[in-house]
């Protein structure tokens, strides 16, 4: 059963070329995002982040993860499965972190046909969602500090 929040993951990599993001293109609708995905009870929020960032793109399980002060709301009618969810339950957070990689190629699931790795400038013009943004801004921010 899901538990009643969802997690948003972007990897980063620091390499010659600075720092870049990796962004994802979704399978079933025509946009980037960063890994997301729900939680599943019993989990902490940090083991779905870590399970979803293994499950969808092969990041490493043992990788160093960086708790976001981004937390998006969204209306739970959005997602197929909110039926699992108690029916008084009408939004849920998703909780924002960044996961640094040390190796650039991921290993994609169903859920994407493609991913590219970008700069931050980039990565923004690509994303959809603004609770994506906002993460992406804050994780470059403490990036580049």
């Amino acid at each position: 059963m899901r538990a009643p929040y969802q997690v948003l993951i972007f990897p980063y990599y620091k390499g010659d070329k600075g720092i870049e993001y990796a962004i994802f293109h979704r399978t079933d609708a025509d946009y980037w995002q960063g890994i997301a995905g729900g939680g599943e009870d019993g989990e902490t929020v940090i083991e779905s982040a870590i399970r979803e960032s293994w499950e969808e793109a092969g990041v490493p399980k043992n990788s160093l993860y960086m708790k976001l002060d981004t937390v998006t709301s969204m209306p739970t009618e959005g997602f197929a499965d909110n039926l699992h969810w108690d029916k008084n339950v009408y939004v849920i957070n998703e909780n924002c972190y960044g996961v640094g990689v040390l190796d650039k190629q991921l290993k994609l699931s169903h859920e994407h046909t493609e991913y590219k790795w970008v700069n931050y400038t980039e990565a923004i013009s690509h994303l959809k969602w603004d609770g994506n943004k906002t993460a992406l801004y804050e994780l470059n921010k403490r990036l580049i500090r």
